[in-house]
């Protein structure tokens, strides 16, 4: 009995009111708390896209070296074991950044010898900054590796090759198109911040 009278005590015209209120003021915070999220993920989209890199070819061509731009704007690839892999092989602690926009994208951590003739890695130290795509370029499809910021092409990545690192992948890269920066050492030997100097490949 005491339910019931609970029941209709609610039902009453007053109590259907506050009722409908509760509920209109429950599904109007529902609504604009998915309305600001949106909005903010589109901010978000616009930021990323801001910070793009849009220059004209020939704009491209005074930032690059002919080297550098035949590589990271033509998708062409470097001589296995030249100069460039043999400096890449003596690098020690450091960052890897994109030469056409400075962006962040492998260090020496993820580096590993896969005895291929170009610089290797088993991850990118920045996933967001690396993208990936399908190239046909030798008849057969390959994934390409590009800085997800200047759109360069970087090289490609091969899975299931047997390497043992954490992820069994092969990120192989142009080191023509890689800026290494090193990491200066403290007296106790712990990296401290990164050298002013120390890049490779500089035009």
């Amino acid at each position: 009995m005491q339910k019931t009278y609970k029941i209709l005590r609610i039902l009453e015209p007053g109590n259907r009111i506050v009722i409908t209120f509760f509920f209109l003021f429950l599904y109007s915070g529902i609504f604009l708390g998915a309305k600001k999220s949106k909005i903010l993920n589109r901010m978000n989209e616009k930021n990323i896209q801001s910070k793009t890199f849009d220059l004209t070819e020939d704009e491209w061509k005074a930032k690059l070296n002919e080297e550098q731009y035949r590589i990271l704007r033509k998708a062409g690839t470097e001589r296995p074991n030249g100069k460039v892999y043999q400096d890449f092989k003596k690098h020690g602690e450091g960052i890897y950044y994109c030469v056409g926009c400075n962006t962040e994208l492998f260090s020496s951590k993820q580096k590993f010898d896969s005895h291929c003739g170009w610089p290797s890695f088993f991850d990118p130290s920045k996933i967001k900054n690396v993208k990936q795509s399908v190239d046909y370029l030798l008849g057969y499809p390959r994934t390409e590796v590009l800085c997800a910021v200047c759109d360069g092409h970087l090289g490609h990545v091969f899975k299931g090759e047997g390497f043992d690192t954490p992820t069994d992948k092969r990120y192989c890269i142009n080191g023509t198109v890689l800026r290494f920066r090193a990491k200066l050492l403290s007296e106790d030997g712990n990296a401290t911040n990164d050298s002013p100097e120390g890049f490779a490949g500089d035009k």
